[in-house]
């Protein structure tokens, strides 16, 4: 079986050792097996490592029947020795992630009992899903504690105990283990059974920070930040508040204020170009209040404002339809009393290049910008479809 270098020592980044064997997968691609090596497959939620073999850039690395098998672009020869180098700075931070959510999730589990049933390093966060619910300030509680742990810089252990050990061991673990046992032990926040790779101590994460609680299945899901991801997500969200700040002429600390009220006002805003919208539209729609089939634009309609006026306007009518908006696609309203509109309107959105839908008295959507009076003619000739 292939030796396992990072289980002896989870700082090697260079080796050297003896191709065994090689197989085309698919075109451009090689499966690789080496007699020892330093590559981490996937698994556990982490992973797993790339680099190079030699010439040959590992693309991926798996376990298969107690084998690590290397994913390459190019062959190796059977018998003859290559050169190893994986990717530091990302097996690094995978080592900051997963050794971070060991004790944000050990903590959880000591304070509210709790399991992980759930453990993913993300390519934009570590995601923790706990078979209870916690608040977002619990959450906030854990990510205090689990940085005062970090700030403590314990060796972070790993052992496989004996059986004898073995039998007395509290631990972790989302499933019965059969076999060898291989515990990862955090002095004060956490002791699980763990295949994956650990920082040596707690001070190499850096930081722990919390981005995200939400309510999953019937527990909840928990997203952090380990390390420099973290370090970068906080550069992030200070540079966004920077320009928020600046937009609004505020201090940084205002800023929800002022955005609070810039809010208020924009819906009182409009609030009155509703008003007024629907003001001009009464004015326009007027010379249309005597016929069957009416039909009126208004430029300064949304979507919403649409769909009331065509109700005020079909008081009466065979067929009302209103258009609202100022570019080459506009909304529209079509709106009877008296009949099923959507038979028809599929037709109209074929005719006039739009797409809609809606209830058998209202239907709306998107169509092209068309001359009202071409619309009337159209529903002056289409108007009696109303088969299903």
């Amino acid at each position: 079986m292939t030796r396992r270098l990072y289980y002896e020592d989870e700082y090697l980044c260079q080796f050297d050792a003896r191709v065994e064997m090689c197989r085309p997968k698919e075109e451009g691609k090689w499966i690789v097996r080496l007699d020892r090596t330093a590559f981490f497959p996937e698994g556990g939620g982490q992973w797993a490592d790339l680099g190079t073999l030699g010439e040959a850039t590992v693309l991926d690395v798996h376990e298969r029947d107690g084998e690590v098998e290397h994913l390459v672009d190019a062959p190796l020869t059977p018998g003859t020795q290559v050169h190893g180098c994986i990717d530091w700075e990302r097996r690094f931070s995978v080592m900051q992630q997963h050794s971070g959510e060991h004790i944000f999730s050990g903590l959880v589990h000591a304070r509210f009992g709790y399991d992980n049933v759930g453990f993913h390093i993300g390519s934009e966060a570590v995601t923790m899903d706990f078979n209870g619910e916690i608040t977002e300030a619990e959450a906030e509680e854990i990510e205090t504690a689990a940085n005062r742990v970090i700030f403590s810089n314990v060796p972070i252990e790993h052992f496989i105990p004996d059986e004898e050990a073995r039998k007395t061991l509290e631990y972790r673990s989302k499933k019965e283990i059969e076999g060898e046992l291989r515990i990862v032990r955090i002095p004060g926040a956490d002791t699980c059974a763990c295949c994956g790779t650990h920082l040596h101590r707690t001070g190499e994460i850096g930081q722990i920070k919390l981005i995200g609680v939400q309510k999953y299945k019937s527990g909840v899901r928990v997203s952090i930040l380990c390390g420099l991801r973290a370090l970068m997500y906080e550069r992030q969200i200070q540079a966004e508040m920077e320009k928020v700040h600046r937009l609004i002429s505020s201090r940084p600390e205002n800023c929800a204020a002022v955005i609070e009220q810039i809010l208020v006002e924009r819906k009182e805003l409009q609030y009155r170009n509703e008003q007024m919208a629907m003001q001009l539209f009464d004015v326009l729609s007027q010379g249309e209040r005597a016929k069957p089939v009416r039909v009126v634009h208004c430029d300064a309609l949304t979507g919403d404002g649409t769909a009331r006026a065509a109700g005020k306007l079909a008081e009466g009518a065979g067929i009302a339809l209103v258009t609202g908006g100022e570019g080459e696609s506009v909304s529209f309203a079509l709106c009877s009393v008296g009949m099923d509109v959507r038979p028809m309107t599929r037709a109209f959105c074929q005719t006039f290049s739009g797409k809609g839908g809606g209830k058998p008295d209202m239907t709306q959507g998107k169509i092209r910008r068309t001359d009202p009076d071409i619309l009337r003619k159209w529903l002056q000739d289409n108007g009696s479809r109303s088969e299903p």
